[in-house]
């Protein structure tokens, strides 16, 4: 049976979600993925990949209430043990497609 294939940003949302933690609501994660990757992301592309995670298993979230500091319900995510497994796999994979190929990208053009 055939597995879906993380696309870029779901891969990326997974890593930031494992740093985060337990505190992993969506503005936490959009700040760490503009910090890791230097780019601007969006909170609305971060949610998408996030419900799509949650749809295949990866994730899972439940809505919490901010308590004493006030403010509105949060959504916080969660890493499965599936989405661990899914990581460490697509960590062997990109290893093993780097592996040999950085003396080509030292050499000058």
């Amino acid at each position: 049976m055939s597995r879906d294939v993380l696309g870029e940003l779901e891969h990326q949302v997974l890593l930031a979600l494992l740093r985060c933690g337990a505190d992993a609501y969506t503005a936490p994660l959009v700040l760490e993925l503009e910090a890791r990757t230097g780019r601007s992301v969006s909170t609305a592309a971060v949610y998408v990949s996030l419900r799509r995670l949650e749809d295949k298993g990866l994730v899972t979230s439940e809505l919490r209430s901010p308590g004493a500091e006030g403010g509105r319900d949060r959504r916080h995510f969660v890493l499965t043990d599936e989405g661990e497994v899914r990581l460490r796999e697509a960590r062997t994979t990109l290893l093993r497609l780097w592996d040999g190929v950085e003396p080509r990208l030292d050499e000058a053009p």
